[in-house]
């Protein structure tokens, strides 16, 4: 199963919003016209339009306002993409040159700078304001879920209850708020509106926690990156924590160890893995997620049957099965 086939049902719209997404980044600076249509081949699954509009259809029809707030969702992805790149120092995206390696530092803030302005702008143009509260809410969340993680990560101190609050608030809460921006798109109904952002918020959970399982998992050549990637960037994500938390000072003082020093973690990262592995931190992990991909499921139950939930549905087991 690949992402077309899951979101096939909106197919027809997603290629109108890719068109109108590639009209309102154009710029008659040329610099900037040609940093955007870079990011243009940079594009990747783009799951949140297609949640955006899989969650408007679902709830009553996609609008001229349902492509505007997936514009919307797309400009913050984007922009908060390549603010990232900056902030990891990352020389790859989606198989290319990142924007940062390519035109450095400085030009990718203010490019990232230009799509958030752009997305906000846009949206009051429109006068979209219910929109533009969700979409500023979600990049407050993001912002405190990043400081929160780099805070943690600096004192290695990260329980379970951290990761939860710093993965909702980093990737949960554009999810979320894609979802609750299709429904509110096409129906006042505050019931539908909620069950649609709960949904989001529970495949954010589960999209994310299937991501850092895959840094001990995955297949490089699949995932793109390079096994224990997350260990050797200081990254105390869910498997690592549950290990940590069912070993003996001794073991546990020894992990820490390896995680302070920087020399340490790029020759002994498969070291942490077998230890992850053996401490059971992976079966938890991908339990945990398991439950949020169960209430995810679970809020939209109450939906009547059509595509648009088969695919939101499939768009849940999807995420679950993927290996990249």
């Amino acid at each position: 199963m690949n992402i077309q086939n899951v979101t096939a049902s909106v197919a027809g719209e997603i290629a109108i919003f890719k068109q109108k997404y590639r009209t309102v980044l154009h710029s008659s600076n040329t610099l900037v016209d040609k940093v955007t249509r870079y990011v243009l081949r940079q594009q990747g699954k783009q799951i949140r339009p297609a949640l955006v509009l899989l969650s408007a259809k679902m709830c009553g029809g996609i609008t001229e306002a349902t492509y505007r707030a997936a514009i919307m969702v797309e400009l913050l992805h984007s922009a908060t993409l390549i603010h990232d790149d900056v902030v990891d120092g990352a020389e790859m995206r989606r198989g290319l040159a990142s924007i940062n390696a390519i035109w450095k530092n400085k030009i990718s803030v203010l490019i990232g700078d230009y799509l958030l302005s752009k997305g906000l702008l846009y949206s009051l143009d429109h006068k979209d304001y219910s929109s533009l509260h969700t979409v500023s809410d979600a990049v407050r969340r993001m912002s405190e879920g990043e400081i929160l993680q780099i805070q943690k990560t600096r004192s290695l101190d990260i329980s379970e209850e951290d990761y939860l609050s710093v993965i909702s608030d980093k990737t949960a809460s554009l999810i979320a708020s894609s979802c609750a921006m299709g429904a509110t798109s096409a129906t006042e109904d505050e019931s539908s509106i909620d069950s649609m952002k709960h949904y989001g918020e529970y495949l954010g959970l589960a999209f994310q926690i299937r991501d850092d399982l895959l840094d001990y998992t995955g297949d490089s050549k699949k995932t793109g990156k390079q096994m224990g990637i997350d260990i050797k960037d200081k990254k105390i994500t869910l498997p690592l924590i549950y290990a940590l938390r069912h070993s003996p000072a001794g073991e546990q003082k020894m992990i820490r160890s390896i995680l302070k020093s920087s020399k340490k973690r790029a020759v002994k990262s498969d070291e942490v893995i077998a230890f992850v592995t053996r401490k059971g931190g992976l079966e938890y992990a991908a339990e945990v997620a398991e439950g949020f991909a169960a209430k995810a499921v679970e809020s939209i139950a109450n939906f009547p049957d059509s595509e648009a939930k088969a695919s939101l549905v499939n768009l849940v087991d999807f995420v679950m099965r993927r290996q990249h």
